[in-house]
Order: structure tokens, then sequence, then C-alpha cells
């Protein structure tokens, strides 16, 4: 290690977000979900309700009516999801998402009726969480959602124009997501007359995606021949996709990306070991008709799940713990792939300290250092400075390195990817706000980009030998 170069992170051709909670399951935390994936995601999709003026908020609507006889999901008086602003959430959980390097996304339910000051309220709130994204009462083209039960398409759009307009002018990072249908067989998007104006003012387009979904959960069962699924094809999804984006553009004069904020296939429908099959298909019928133009994320929904709709299924004995599914170590292959990989580009070379820059998971200033290995080691550690909040992207693999923590073991790189003989790896290191949010200062751009100094390079323990090896006598 002798030279320090100057490297950017860039988006990717595809960028990969993933759900982490929803009336499914619980918020698993970012340390957890690194290590079992070995990468951050571009953003992190989590899954509130805001529904103030209803009289059983704000508990969670399930709990408040356990004894409301329920026969679908969306039975209860507004969204099943976690109430907005209540127990410290989700603000601890947008602090966790993006000292782990990456965005928040933020799907909320929210009440039409509402007027302008709890919008304005909530946009004020949001500003110092950088670049981040909202979905403002997603899938709107249905009739399963509280806003779709209590307003027409019509107002479901105008209230989308209206919080997007109070967004742009109290928290101008926050990029607004408008998440509707598809194209149907008379060539116009679904709702497409009212909701034009919505489309007109979003900044991305969405729709959701779920190649085979048992609908019915938990409330009946998916069997041959029975229950309440779907099952369709790669192409036929990705046909609507392009189709879809295609109309868009041409009804709106505008040149935006459509994405799709959920997407997984259902293993209630599939089966446990035919589930990553069709995921990894999806991804890679994407890639190899190179989208990249027109489309540009896919949202793994999501990370554990109590029913099959995760790569985890959450344990029914003990909500904190996950069971893995085939699934997951299918989309690890999905998520190293280049085209859904961040770009990482080197600059000229610098020295230390150096000023880095944290604009957000597709835009951001590190360093780049080269560490040497004669074979691989039996361990390999680094210190670094105690305060700094840091996110390691070494070796192909990332790491999480806390305010407070020292040391960092990168032993696990090498478990599943041993050296062949001698290699150089380059290890890029990035500072994530250590508070998780954009402290206020005299910049323009504060709300945008985070700024940081990395006062020297880290100390590496490196090490061929073992002190010892235990014997039978």
């Amino acid at each position: 290690m002798d030279k320090v170069y100057r490297v950017h992170l860039g988006g990717a051709k595809c960028g990969l977000d993933l759900g982490d909670g929803s009336e499914r399951a619980e918020y698993v935390n970012q340390d957890y979900i690194l290590q079992k994936l070995g990468r951050p995601h571009r953003c992190v999709n989590i899954m509130y309700t805001f529904y103030p003026k209803d009289a059983q908020w704000p508990q969670r609507i399930s709990k408040a009516c356990a004894d409301m006889d329920v026969k679908f999901q969306w039975d209860f008086p507004y969204d099943d999801y976690f109430p907005y602003g209540q127990d410290g959430q989700p603000f601890e959980q947008m602090k966790d998402i993006r000292r782990h390097g990456q965005d928040v996304l933020l799907t909320l339910t929210v009440d039409c009726s509402l007027e302008d000051g709890p919008l304005r309220e909530i946009a004020r709130q949001l500003k110092e969480y950088g670049r981040m994204r909202i979905r403002i009462n997603h899938e709107c083209q249905g009739n399963w959602f509280t806003h779709n039960k209590r307003y027409s398409f019509k107002e479901i759009a105008e209230f989308f124009v209206r919080f997007r307009n109070i967004l742009k002018e109290e928290a101008p990072n926050v990029q607004t997501i408008f998440c509707a249908g598809f194209v149907g067989e008379d060539g116009k998007v679904d709702k497409e007359d009212d909701f034009l104006e919505a489309y007109k003012a979003a900044d991305i387009w969405s729709a959701d995606c779920y190649p085979a979904l048992h609908f019915g959960w938990p409330y009946d069962v998916a069997e041959t021949g029975g229950g309440s699924y779907k099952c369709e094809t790669i192409k036929q999804n990705y046909e609507l996709f392009e189709k879809t984006a295609k109309r868009l553009r041409q009804v709106t004069g505008q040149d935006k990306f459509l994405s799709t904020a959920e997407c997984n296939t259902d293993g209630d429908v599939t089966g446990p070991f035919h589930q990553g099959e069709a995921v990894v298909r999806f991804a890679e019928y994407f890639r190899d008709n190179d989208t990249a133009g027109w489309f540009n994320g896919i949202s793994m929904y999501q990370f554990r799940d109590r029913g099959r709709l995760g790569l985890e299924i959450e344990d029914p004995n003990n909500p904190a713990v996950g069971i893995e599914q085939p699934v997951l170590q299918d989309y690890k292959k999905v998520i190293q792939d280049p085209y859904f990989l961040p770009e990482m580009t080197r600059k000229e070379e610098t020295a230390f300290p150096v000023k880095v820059r944290w604009g957000g998971s597709e835009d951001a200033d590190g360093i780049e250092i080269s560490i040497a290995f004669e074979k691989t080691p039996e361990f390999c550690e680094a210190t670094f400075g105690e305060e700094d909040c840091l996110m390691i992207e070494f070796g192909g693999r990332w790491f999480y390195k806390a305010p407070g923590v020292r040391t960092i073991d990168f032993m696990s790189l090498f478990f599943e990817k041993r050296l062949d003989g001698p290699a150089v790896i380059p290890m890029r290191i990035f500072a994530t706000p250590a508070e998780g949010v954009n402290p206020r200062t005299a910049a323009e751009d504060w709300d945008r980009n985070y700024c940081a100094e990395i006062s020297k390079a880290p100390e590496m323990r490196i090490r061929y030998e073992v002190p010892g090896r235990v014997g039978v006598e």
C-alpha cells in the first residue's frame, strides 16, 4: 500500500433496491442484511402508513382491530403498515439505511384528505435524509388499498401532485415516485386519463411486478386448482414494462425512467426450490434486452417475509429470526452481475488527509488504495480512525465500520473466494453520514451532499502464519 487515489461511485446500468419490512414482516437491521448479502443496495424500501384522522390512529391497524373478521389482507380500516411517526420510526430505520451506504425509499400510504400542514411537516422531516425517494399511495390503479376505497382515481392523482409540490418546496432532495399500472389492450396505460398529471409531476414512474403471486395470503392456501394466485411468464412482464414506458413517454412528452418498486416470484406458487430460478431469469431478461435507456430499477420484495416473498422466512416462533430460503443464494448471483453493480471510476492520485463526499448510493467520492497479498492470508484486519463512519468495498465484498469501531476483520472475503497466488486487491473507502442524516451547514447543498475527511490510511494487519495449531497429542 503506497499510493492513494480518488475514486467515484456511480450508478449501475440498472439499480437494485431491497424491501425491508411491510405488512408481511418486520424491519431487519442493515448490519445483518449486509453480512448475508455482501453488498449494499441502491435503495432500501420501507413501508409506512399515515391516517391521523382515523379513530384507531396511531395504532397498527391489525392490533387495533385484532377481533375484526378479516378475509383479505386489506380489509382493515387503513393499511396494515407501521404507523408513520411512531416510536421513532421510520427515522431510526432511515438513519440505519443511510449509514450503510444506501438511499431511503419510503413507501407511504397517506390520507388524501389531509390539509397541507401535516404534509409540509413530513416534507420538513425528510429534508435531512439526503437524496431519498418517496412512493406516495402506491399501486393506486387497484382497489385494495385504503386510498382507492376512499377516493377516486382522479382525487388520488390530484393529491399526489399536491404532495409532490410541497416536497419540492420544502425538501427538493426528495424524488417522488408515482406507482400505478401497465398498458392495457386499448394501448393506454391503466387509468391514464385520470393519472396523466401525476405521471407528469413525478420524478420516477413505477409499476409493481410479481410474475408469480399468492395474493390471497394469509387467508387461503395456494393449491393446484384452488387458492387466490397467479403465474405469468417473464416475457409477458417484460413486454408490459416496455410498452408502458413507451406509452408514458409518448403521452407526457418526458423521458423519465420506469422501474419496479416491488418484484419477486412467490414461493407459495413456485415452491422454494424453483423460486430463485424465476428471480434470476427476470433480472437476466432485462439485462440481456439492455433496458438501460428506459428502465432503471428492480426492487426485491422483500428481505424477510412471513410468507414466501422473502429471501428469508420469518421464524413463526421468533420474529427476530430469519430462515434462509434457496432464493437468497440465487439472488446473490444477481447482485454480483456487472449490469447491476454500481460503477467505480479511479480518478487522480491524492494524499492524506483527503476530503470525501457522500451524495448517495449513485454519486459519491471516496478513496482507493491497493493491498498486496502473497497468498490467501490467515488474518486480514484493518484499523481505522475511531470516529469515521465508513463503507468499504474490498474484493467485491462490502464492509461497514460504525463510528466508535476501530478494527474491521476482512477475512470473510476469503472464506468464499481464496486466492490462487499473489494478488493486488483495491480497497475503496467511502464516508457515509455518521448520524445517518446530513448535518445542516452553511453549504447550499448540505441536504444533498455529506462531506467528511479521512485523515490517514488504515493500519493493515495481514498474516500468513498462525501462532499455533492444535494437535491430537
